[in-house]
């Protein structure tokens, strides 16, 4: 089968041909019917080795983390599903015993720093091994060509988003800056779940359109030093309830955190390296709280699934033939794509 692998640290990544894996006990085949792809596959190809290495991460493998599709095969000893199921993957790696994993909050396994697409081998193929008790999200009625974003994208959002909810009651103000792929799904979820008034902030016109199509009340244009006055004017003098930082550079985080109320709170999603030169005491508001997120839970996953299915958030996605993964990550970087790009294997 062809797969899209990192094969040595500092080499970019090569469509290859390779055994289709068979799956071992307590493991099911799954036949990828799409793949979403993610800015941080493309940190993982300029990953220094030390790096990976310290994670965990082996070379080589296959990249994807968002993935979903149907089950080819069983291994030994699985029951409860059946080949053709369509399903959603976990990316992340939880062991189900530790104290995180029993308290459900697996995101925080040590574990997790690895899993599917990142130290071990993941959706860009045309199949993909996956352990049936702990990576399989049931889809019902989604159609999972589309459907690996929420697995990632959406459930990251939904991870913040959650966090912060109690905050955003009726009269409340939330800012999300950067309208991307998680952005779009934060719109989406503040929407439907909370009552709360959205400021939408993105450089894009066509991403700040498609946030108020979604459901923000508002959008600004990209983030300067005159956004935060701008942010005041639409949610009063004391600040915003809540901002979700998606971009994460020193800027938006400055700007975020000084757009936040005393007692507010402040989520940064973003991984864009951003830093904060400030002292706490000048920069940070008074008595809020300051959250960071990556990836999500199981529970997650299985909310943001249940979502989509009753229709009250949507995949908007741009889709790629295998044969063009490059060209498709090449789009990403560029930041050139309409929509969330998928690979679909099997095209």
């Amino acid at each position: 089968m062809k797969a899209f692998r990192l094969l040595e640290w500092g080499r970019p990544p090569e469509l290859v041909d390779v055994e289709v894996p068979q799956p071992g006990p307590g493991e099911v085949l799954i036949r990828v019917a799409g793949n979403g792809l993610c800015h941080s596959d493309i940190t993982m190809m300029q990953m220094p080795g030390e790096i990976g290495e310290a994670l965990g991460w082996h070379m080589p493998f296959t990249l994807g983390h968002e993935s979903a599709g149907h089950i080819e095969m069983l291994g030994p000893g699985v029951g409860g599903v059946l080949v053709g199921d369509a399903v959603a993957l976990m990316s992340a790696n939880s062991c189900g015993r530790c104290g995180p994993c029993r308290r459900g909050e697996d995101s925080l396994c040590t574990e997790s720093l690895f899993g599917r697409g990142y130290g071990r081998d993941g959706g860009l193929a045309e199949f993909v091994l996956a352990r049936a008790d702990r990576d399989l999200v049931p889809l019902g009625s989604l159609d999972p060509v589309a459907a690996g974003t929420l697995t990632d994208a959406g459930a990251t959002s939904y991870h913040a988003v959650s966090r912060v909810l109690p905050r955003l009651g009726e009269g409340t103000t939330v800012g999300v800056i950067g309208i991307g792929g998680l952005g779009s799904f934060a719109v989406q979820l503040i929407a439907t779940l909370s009552e709360a008034t959205i400021i939408a902030v993105d450089a894009s016109p066509d991403r700040r359109a498609g946030a108020l199509a979604l459901g923000a009340h508002h959008a600004l244009d990209g983030v300067d030093r005159g956004t935060r006055r701008a942010l005041a004017e639409l949610a009063g003098p004391e600040g915003l309830d809540v901002v979700l930082d998606i971009v994460g550079t020193d800027l938006t985080i400055d700007v975020g955190l000084r757009s936040v109320r005393p007692g507010g709170a402040f989520a940064l999603v973003g991984s864009a390296g951003g830093t904060l030169n400030r002292p706490w005491f000048s920069t940070l508001p008074r008595e809020a709280e300051v959250f960071t997120f990556q990836g999500s839970r199981i529970s997650h996953v299985h909310d943001v699934v249940r979502l989509a299915a009753e229709g009250r958030i949507s995949v908007d996605a741009q889709f790629f033939p295998l044969s063009e993964v490059d060209a498709a990550y090449g789009h990403l970087e560029a930041g050139t794509l309409s929509a969330r790009a998928v690979v679909v294997p099997g095209s």
